[in-house]
């Protein structure tokens, strides 16, 4: 039981109040001089009270101990020590657990209450301090130091303190209605200024902590500025108090109780700006629209109750309201309906996208194994070609064709994993990862995420990102994908991820393993043409503010573009190019200017700049110079093998920034020729008094990879019989110390390279017949395709 409870003056002096001893008639009772001889003093805990000097008030003991020291101390008239206990809610206080100042008192009369309780009306003298205590049994027992409050030398300045805090008080008590009126008479009736500051500190509402720190304050001008600074708070608190009362009493009915309790509430947060209430409120009514399993209720309703239980002025309450937001606005079991038009998907794709028939064809069989069975876990897909082919655009035609919501996550650069997989909530400034933020934004649990540039993911100090993306790309465990911020398990496993990649080279092989790879080449000269009329020059026209009328290009004048003024893959340096003209006819428009909205091929070489080459292959019309065919992130290129004879020992020399394969490739195409000079027609003196340097041009990009190894050792042949490579012949293949052709990768690449290099003869490996037959005709109509098997085939076909 507490051991000092609030007790009205009704119940115990009839005005409800402490008041200072010299108000009241004691009739003599106490002598304030009679503790010259005692030693031991009674020490008295007491809970949620400060008692001080000079003030009578009632003090209500329950425990035994404190019962039997009032009635021993009353019998032998001795004074008392009041300490306030430093935590209320200890009902056993020992030594460690009082304060070391309080306040002798003496007993001026002791009430028994009907509970068993006793109430002792006790009056202060003075302060002091425990020396030691002597003894805790029955109850506490100390040596004490007498303490004196020191006076100010300010007498002024303090009298002018004194006279605010009695206005101040007398301002608290017409606005506090549980404040008695007798309050008002004592402070306007008392004259010395000790008994009135410690009248007010007595009967404040300030904290028992502020209490103690105002009691063991030595100095009364610094006990006054705090106990003043106290109650300039009360008095704000107060005033806020009465205006939210004024602003719910204008609607207060007899018959609305409850009403006017809830109008109250909606007051406060009003001036607070809301509150845990109004949250948790919020909160629920967002739940009751969600649809969640057993074990997400469990834990939202956990997360609530937690935040019920926080401070709402806690940095902690506002990272959980942002978590339990991010929680309710994810589209739990919410599934956008799937259209299975195949034939309409079909008529979506192909509008879209011109050619890219494999991925078409794919998607299509996606959508009818899912018509069919209507439970088929999404694909994996990853789109992987050179720049500038429509690998990204295609995801957002997957959309569409299915009914989907759409999201694109860029990954390049990426190199913290907490961007997949989120942060503990507990970090400041803590987030979901990027997949669940596209879920949220999404607002469906099945979008289509395409995932671009994956392999372009970097590994930094936080974590590697693509092993993260392990458990997202995998159908088997992603039905159940953890993210940190979310502490709990998320079904991904309806959504349809599509990465797309540049090369495969930098990509994890278990992250390869997860994913279906789609490969897709570069465009054809015809397909460009093609992709130039269905979409680019109608995005020119919008962008720079043309009409049909005035801006017109026809078939002949686009293959010129793509034949003279670009060499890539794609179609993004196309764009650019349809981009310039168009500008130049948006300033002729601006500017009055007549000019002839046909444009001509001249008009566009004077726009454009001068045209490149027709046929790159020309340059070879010498002895020792081979045509290359070379695979890069960007698509297939060609490159030019040169090597020249000098005198000298027979010394291989290379040069133009190669990697060691490509060297490698050099020395056994030597080799060979050394070991077969009689078959190749090529005396061993020269061999021998000839220096060999073998170049490739472009000296400042790195160059690697064993398919140039046929080239390197054609050239030499060609240079050592001063014979010319025919023309318009390219070729590509790694070669071995038997002679033999060994086949390579990247042929699609390649064959489109020479294409838009004007290549008419390609030799390659028998053993890529099958990469060729795989390929669609329209794209060989133009190419002579002859396969060998050894390296004297090559030179046979290779040599004029």
């Amino acid at each position: 039981m507490k051991e000092f409870e609030d007790i009205s003056f009704d119940e115990i002096m009839d005005d409800g109040f402490s008041i200072v001893a010299e108000e009241l008639d004691i009739s003599g009772v106490i002598e304030t001089k009679d503790n010259k001889d005692q030693i031991n003093f009674p020490i008295l805990p007491v809970r949620n009270m400060v008692m001080f000097p000079k003030v009578v008030i009632p003090i209500t003991a329950g425990r035994e101990m404190s019962i039997q020291l009032l009635e021993e101390a009353q019998k032998s008239n001795e004074f008392i020590g009041i300490v306030s206990q430093k935590n209320s809610s200890i009902e056993k206080p020992t030594q460690e657990d009082l304060y070391q100042i309080g306040t002798l008192a003496k007993i001026i009369k002791i009430i028994k209450l009907p509970e068993g309780n006793v109430t002792a009306i006790m009056k202060g003298f003075g302060r002091f301090k425990v020396k030691n205590y002597t003894s805790a049994k029955p109850y506490f027992k100390a040596e004490i130091t007498k303490l004196k409050d020191v006076p100010t030398r300010k007498v002024e300045e303090y009298n002018a303190l004194l006279e605010n805090i009695k206005d101040l008080a007398l301002k608290i008590i017409d606005l506090d209605p549980n404040i008695p009126n007798a309050a008002n008479f004592a402070i306007k009736n008392m004259t010395d200024n000790e008994d009135l500051l410690n009248f007010i500190c007595t009967n404040a509402s300030f904290s028992s902590i502020d209490k103690q720190k105002l009691l063991e304050e030595k100095s009364l001008m610094n006990r006054a500025l705090r106990c003043y600074e106290l109650m300039h708070d009360d008095f704000r608190k107060l005033e806020l108090r009465n205006q939210i009362h004024q602003k719910t009493n204008r609607e207060l009915d007899k018959s609305q109780r409850e009403y006017f309790l809830n109008q109250q509430i909606r007051t406060i947060q009003e001036e607070l700006g809301g509150g845990p209430e109004s949250d948790v409120e919020e909160l629920l009514l967002k739940a009751a629209k969600v649809k969640w399993n057993e074990e997400v209720d469990a834990h939202f309703k956990k997360e609530v109750g937690r935040l019920q239980r926080q401070n709402p002025n806690s940095p902690d309450y506002n990272v959980q309201r942002n978590y339990l937001d991010f929680f309710t606005d994810l589209p739990w079991d919410k599934y956008s309906k799937d259209v299975f038009d195949i034939s309409k998907a079909e008529k979506v794709l192909d509008k879209a996208h011109f050619g890219l028939e494999d991925i078409k064809k794919r998607i299509l069989e996606h959508m009818a194994v899912l018509k069919l069975k209507n439970n088929m876990k999404s694909p994996i897909l990853c789109l992987v070609g050179p720049p500038g082919v429509g690998k990204t655009s295609l995801g957002k035609s997957v959309a569409d064709a299915l009914h989907r919501e759409y999201i694109r996550i860029s990954l390049g650069g990426l190199h913290d994993e907490s961007e997949i997989r989120g942060h503990r909530k507990t970090y400041i400034g803590a987030m979901a990862g990027r997949i669940l933020q596209s879920i949220k934004k999404a607002g469906t649990s099945n979008p289509v995420i395409v995932l671009d540039e994956i392999d372009k993911i970097a590994t930094g100090i936080h974590g590697d990102p693509s092993s993260a993306l392990l458990e997202v790309l995998d159908p088997e465990q992603n039905n159940s994908f953890y993210d940190n911020f979310l502490e709990l398990g998320y079904d991904l496993s309806k959504v349809m991820f599509i990465a797309t990649a540049n090369s495969l080279s930098t990509i994890q092989r278990p992250l390869l393993d997860r994913m279906e790879i789609i490969e897709i080449a570069g465009y054809t000269l015809e397909e460009k043409v093609e992709i130039a009329k269905r979409h680019l020059i109608k995005k020119q026209m919008d962008e720079n503010g043309l009409e049909a009328k005035s801006f017109k290009l026809g078939h002949p004048e686009l293959k010129h573009i793509v034949d003279a003024h670009t060499s890539e893959s794609g179609v993004r340096a196309l764009e650019k190019r349809i981009a310039a003209v168009a500008r130049w006819v948006a300033l002729q428009t601006a500017m009055e200017k007549e000019y002839e909205p046909k444009i001509s091929i001249a008009k566009i070489d004077e726009i454009l700049g001068v045209p490149r080459p027709k046929s790159l292959s020309e340059i070879t019309g010498v002895p020792g110079v081979v045509t290359g065919l070379a695979w890069t992130q960007v698509g297939g290129d060609i490159l030019f093998i040169e090597s020249i004879l000098s005198e000298g020992k027979g010394i291989l020399t290379m040069t133009g920034n190669l990697g060691n394969v490509m060297k490698e490739s050099a020395t056994i195409a030597l080799e060979y020729i050394k070991a077969k000079h009689e078959e190749l027609g090529i005396s061993s003196k020269d061999i021998k008094t000839k220096n060999i340097h073998v170049h490739v041009p472009e000296g400042a990009t790195p160059k690697d990879g064993p398919s140039a190894g046929i080239a390197m050792l054609t050239s030499i042949v060609s240079s050592f019989h001063n014979r010319k490579v025919k023309e318009h012949l390219a070729m590509t293949g790694e070669i071995t110390l038997r002679g033999k052709v060994l086949p390579v990768g990247g042929i699609k690449e390649k064959l489109l390279a020479a294409t838009r290099a004007g290549i008419k003869d390609i030799i390659l490996c028998d053993a890529n017949r099958k990469d060729v037959e795989e390929i669609k005709k329209d794209y060989l109509k133009n190419l002579n395709i002859h396969y060998v098997k050894r390296m004297s085939e090559v030179i046979e076909l290779a040599l004029d």
